[in-house]
């Protein structure tokens, strides 16, 4: 957070607005979790959930984020605290204890999301005023999904989140996700089963967006999911699902259809059009001039999560 500088523009010159950590770690958890969707794009499930008298331990915030991920989110209250190692601890008993979640999704958001739960790809998250080099050295090397986020206050108004490292670790539950009984399992294909079956051209074509789309920022984190591959900074920005039987790659971003002139074949107003992906607005790519002229788009995307 050293190289981020904020100034207050005036008459004729500029202010350094000081930054600083909040005085009670309590006051930055509630603030967070009153605002936790929009600043996270993270549903709020529960405020220091207890894990039982065997376990013995309280998780900071619960909930489940954008793509139906459970989410642990820790505070680091002192620079001695080894907040990464104590957020493995309880991820590791979430695991263990899916049912509980599950009903605690149910009460909350309803037995739609309930049975969706994504076991897959479960986050750890940990904010604090800063980390350590070792810190940032340790969450490289253990196979989970971990965010470190620093804060500063600048002002009653004004709070800085930054992302400032993260990792995205390999499938690490093999089981499939809960599905309604009316639905048949075997005729419901992944989009990583569209993707292999497609032709060499929609293949070519979803990798010129992956490389895109990750080279937006360091910050660009990939995740496949079971119908469509999200790309996120905080938030997803980009969405793709792969139709190799209509030979067209279709990606949800998350820009006001208001703002833009939507064409007919090419952009939709997806607000009242149930979907997959989250973002409001559908990008159809069936060709090289449709990647080019969405990459405007994508980009928009990107700044705005």
């Amino acid at each position: 957070m050293g190289d981020i500088k904020l100034f207050k523009l005036g008459d004729g010159g500029v202010t350094e607005l000081e930054g600083k950590s909040v005085a009670v770690e309590k006051t930055l958890q509630t603030l967070i979790e009153r605002h936790l969707e929009a600043m996270l794009g993270i549903r709020f499930l529960a405020t220091e959930y207890s894990t039982g008298k065997t376990h013995s331990g309280r998780i900071d915030t619960l909930g489940i984020d954008e793509n139906n991920a459970p989410v642990i989110i820790e505070y680091k209250r002192s620079t001695n605290e080894n907040v990464i190692n104590q957020g493995l601890y309880y991820l590791d008993w979430l695991l263990d204890h899916k049912a509980e979640l599950t009903l605690l999704v149910m009460k909350k958001y309803g037995i739609d999301v309930a049975e969706n739960i994504n076991w897959s790809s479960p986050r750890l998250l940990c904010i604090a005023g800063g980390f350590t080099k070792y810190d940032m050295h340790a969450v490289q090397q253990i196979n989970r999904n971990i965010e470190l986020y620093s804060y500063k206050q600048f002002s009653e108004e004004l709070l800085l989140l930054d992302l400032v490292n993260a990792t995205t670790a390999q499938n690490i539950e093999t089981d499939e996700v809960q599905r309604p009984s009316n639905q048949n399992k075997s005729s419901e294909k992944t989009v990583s089963e569209y993707l292999q079956q497609s032709d060499s051209e929609i293949k070519n074509r979803f990798e010129s967006i992956k490389a895109f789309l990750l080279a937006l920022g360091d910050d660009v984190q990939e995740n496949v999911l079971k119908q469509y591959i999200a790309f996120r900074r905080i938030k997803n920005f980009a969405c793709i699902e792969v139709h190799p039987q209509v030979g067209k790659i279709t990606v949800f971003v998350k820009v006001n259809p208001d703002t833009i002139e939507i064409k007919p074949g090419f952009t939709r107003d997806v607000r009242k059009i149930g979907h997959f992906g989250t973002g409001d607005l559908e990008i159809t790519i069936s060709n090289d001039e449709h990647f080019e002229r969405a990459k405007s788009l994508l980009i928009k995307s990107y700044e705005m999560s």
